[in-house]
């Protein structure tokens, strides 16, 4: 089970809750306080950082897993992304172990950069999580976003200038490296509602004096500590952090990163913000300078239930969408996922 930190180990992690996947199953990401969190008490083999586009490294993570796996047996290797998905298949090709490749939620158009060369290359099954794009050989088979459903909040919802006190406010910007958000942090101080009573987790959006609790990075557990006693969380759209949330039942506010900004490698996240809006997960703020008051307030009024397991992709894949050169290993080679 391979995925970088964030939004592709978070979907895989609710993947895998709907596979067949062996106690004994490798886990191969990143060494950060998400997966630590997330993959407590599992069989985990951490790899350096890889980088958006940053083929030196995945060439360097795909040696390092070839290494560290020598002598053990897998059924297959399945992964959500980013870029250790083509280090990783590269390595279960030369053991000749079968692949499946799971693109993210967040790409609704079409398949990502990565996604584009694991089927170039052939590395891998395909599936994707958007019925609009599937075709012969990307298979739809659910997504991780069906099934959670927007509610009232307990209580009533809160007007607007109940807001006029400042809240309790988390306002968390993911982990992914070099890209800041100053955008993001410069529209929560433009509601004036930031306060001593708001909690900053910025990633690399360093070196700023804002009121209240700053941190760059916070563990799994004072997350979710954070996220569950503020009255309201603003984030960016990064699936990881968004996923979370919907799964403590909170309907977060929404800000994207946009590459014209350097914010992120491409508006991907302007695709995962449109959908989260059409499921009435989030309240969407495409332009961070466009944040108000009322947007806390709306997102403070309603929560978010759960979605069941069943609803997420599977990788019951027939033998004959393994690359050919492998379809034989699905029956032969024993050992864990």
């Amino acid at each position: 089970m391979v995925a970088s930190t964030g939004g592709h180990l978070a979907q895989l992690n609710r993947i895998a809750g709907s596979m067949d996947v062996h106690d004994d199953s490798l886990w191969v990401t990143f060494d950060t306080p998400q997966s630590r969190a997330l993959l407590r008490g599992r069989r985990v083999l951490t790899v350096p950082y890889v980088a958006p586009r940053d083929w030196r490294g995945v060439l360097h993570a795909a040696w390092i897993i070839l290494r560290r796996t020598r002598g053990e047996s897998f059924d297959r290797v399945v992964s959500t992304g980013a870029a250790l998905a083509v280090a990783a298949f590269l390595a279960a090709r030369v053991k000749r172990v079968p692949r499946l490749y799971i693109e993210s939620i967040s790409r609704v158009q079409g398949p990502s950069m990565t996604g584009r060369l694991v089927a170039w290359l052939r590395l891998a099954s395909l599936q994707t999580q958007h019925r609009g794009w599937a075709s012969s050989r990307w298979v739809y088979r659910g997504s991780v976003l069906a099934g959670y459903t927007s509610e009232p909040a307990p209580g009533g919802a809160p007007s607007a200038d109940a807001l006029d006190a400042p809240p309790a406010m988390f306002v968390a910007l993911g982990t992914i490296k070099p890209y800041r958000f100053d955008a993001a942090v410069d529209a929560v101080l433009g509601t004036g509602l930031a306060s001593e009573r708001t909690v900053w987790q910025l990633g690399a959006t360093t070196e700023r004096e804002l009121p209240g609790v700053v941190r760059g990075e916070v563990s799994g557990e004072e997350f979710e500590r954070c996220a569950r006693e503020a009255d309201v969380v603003v984030t960016h759209a990064g699936v990881g952090t968004v996923m979370q949330l919907l799964d403590w039942g909170i309907r977060p506010v929404v800000l994207v990163r946009r590459a014209h900004r350097g914010e992120h490698v491409d508006d991907h996240q302007t695709q995962i913000a449109e959908l989260l809006r059409q499921h009435d997960l989030a309240t969407v703020a495409e332009e961070p300078g466009d944040l108000t008051g009322a947007d806390l307030a709306d997102a403070a009024a309603r929560t978010v239930s759960p979605a069941p397991a069943e609803h997420v992709p599977n990788e019951h894949v027939p033998n004959e969408r393994v690359p050919n050169e492998h379809a034989s290993s699905l029956a032969a080679s024993p050992g864990a996922a």
